[in-house]
């Protein structure tokens, strides 16, 4: 089969420099499928009859402006060229392969292949499982992809039992693409995916990680976690999900947090911003906080008098179980400390729509967020799903009224960097007293004080800090 839709040049260049070589060269995978779906990628993924030692010279001499062999182990090796107009394309090279596994691990021992076709038979799905060759651009697709990519489905080449046996990272990949590319998963490939979702336990975590915040930040991040769920894959990597799932009694006395949590997944992205905006699109931290947002309430479930049902401190349960999960799926620190900070504080806005704040409240709700404060707000707006309309208008407005305050009062501080008016070095100068737990005291104090009055001259700061000292001294 012949293709009539354009073809990068640089791997029409690739496929004449390694037939003039005696060699096959087949452009795979993500490439292939997205060149059908009419979508454009710098990163080209090839595979060849030719080893690593007798390919090696042919990539290196195309690729003038970088080469790398990290994967020589596996057979596979790297360049990169840019083309006139600054963009770089990249290209990897990989022997056909015919690799077995070990049922402990996912890591493959790898054995080279002879032909394309056995290549192909061990990709994870069909859609990934089509080439092209160059450079005579010949369609290769023994496994039915395109017609699989055209019903947007997921299948395996082979048996997905034993596609998933010889590498169960494949179940999250499978999860991944639903998110990704708005696929479903074939009905025997799912049911082998929930047959062994505990298998993924075999994998490491930085890999479950990696597949996590590609589905996070993906077009339709709901639809993968609701793939990762109704798989039981979740119960496996993010059990706390799952269990958003409480049961809705008859009396319908609480909504379904899994839901709601979902809906607030939705609404948050949609709040995103551009590329030069305060929170650029896909931002992951503000998606992990709106997924999370509520796992603290299975743990904190109360049945009260009257028939209603409380989540009372649902908040700082939550942010401690948003760090002990995120830490043992290998994030980073940055990540763990602001997703749990924003799920910590994402109730810290609702008394403002009955009590407005005083400029003090808001000094301290745009003090304690930080760089957290875009996100926040934006979670906190998410956050407010009420099917009632007077009540979201409420709420909505108050929101605009508090950021409006926030705009107004950073015109007349800097809010950046609030600062007690004195500090340390002045306050042991001040009261004459030496470097210690006192000084820290007095300083904590300080700030609380401009906290709550706003900048103020410095004779008021130091008469207030004398104040203060006087009632420690009379204690």
């Amino acid at each position: 089969m012949s293709v009539d839709f354009e073809v990068w040049p640089e791997a029409i260049e690739l496929g004449r420099l390694f037939a003039a070589q005696g060699y096959e060269l087949s452009l795979v995978g993500g490439p292939v499928r997205d060149m059908l779906l009419h979508r454009r990628s710098h990163d080209l993924d090839f595979c060849t009859s030719a080893r690593p030692e007798q390919f090696e010279p042919i990539l290196r001499h195309w690729g003038r402006d970088g080469f790398w062999d990290m994967g020589r182990k596996f057979g596979t090796l790297g360049a990169m060229r840019r083309r006139e107009d600054g963009t770089e394309v990249q290209a990897e090279i990989t022997t056909y392969r015919s690799d077995t596994y070990d049922s402990d691990s996912r890591k493959p021992e790898v054995d080279y292949g002879d032909s394309l076709d056995g290549d192909l038979s061990r990709r994870d799905f069909t859609v990934n499982a089509m080439a092209l060759r160059v450079p005579e651009l010949e369609f290769v697709d023994p496994f039915g992809g395109a017609a699989d990519l055209a019903k947007g489905l997921l299948r395996t080449p082979v048996d997905p039992y034993q596609s998933f046996e010889d590498d169960p990272l494949r179940m999250m990949r499978a999860v991944r693409f639903v998110a990704q590319l708005g696929f479903r998963i074939e009905a025997g490939t799912a049911e082998a995916i929930s047959d062994m979702a505990e298998r993924i336990g075999i994998v490491s975590a930085e890999r479950v990680r990696d597949e996590l915040v590609k589905l996070m930040r993906s077009d339709r991040p709901r639809e993968g976690v609701e793939a990762l769920v109704d798989s039981g894959l979740a119960d496996i990597v993010l059990p706390e999900v799952p269990a958003l799932r409480l049961e809705i009694d008859e009396h319908h006395r609480h909504k379904d947090v899994f839901e709601h949590s979902l809906e607030v997944l939705d609404r948050a992205v949609k709040l995103e911003t551009g590329p030069d905006g305060p929170v650029p699109a896909p931002d992951t931290v503000l998606r992990l906080a709106a997924l999370l947002h509520d796992i603290g309430k299975p743990r904190t479930r109360r049945y009260e008098p009257g028939g209603k049902v409380s989540f009372h401190h649902h908040d700082a349960v939550g942010a401690k179980m948003t760090r002990k999960r995120l830490k043992a799926l290998h994030f980073d620190r940055h990540t763990i400390d602001d997703v749990s900070e924003l799920v910590n504080m994402h109730l810290r806005f609702h008394g403002y729509v009955d009590e407005p704040w005083t400029d003090s409240a808001v000094r301290r709700y745009v003090k304690d967020s930080g760089h957290l404060y875009e996100r926040l707000n934006r979670l906190t707006r998410a956050d407010a799903t009420t099917q009632n309309k007077r009540k979201a208008m409420q709420f909505s407005a108050a929101m605009d009224e508090m950021e409006q305050r926030v705009r107004e009062l950073k015109e007349r501080e800097d809010f950046e960097a609030i600062r007690p008016d004195v500090n340390g070095n002045e306050i042991i100068e001040i009261l004459g007293i030496k470097p210690g737990p006192l000084v820290g005291k007095a300083y904590k104090h300080m700030l609380e004080y401009r906290l709550d009055n706003g900048p103020v001259e410095h004779e008021t700061a130091v008469a207030e800090l004398h104040r203060w000292f006087g009632e420690q001294l009379s204690r």
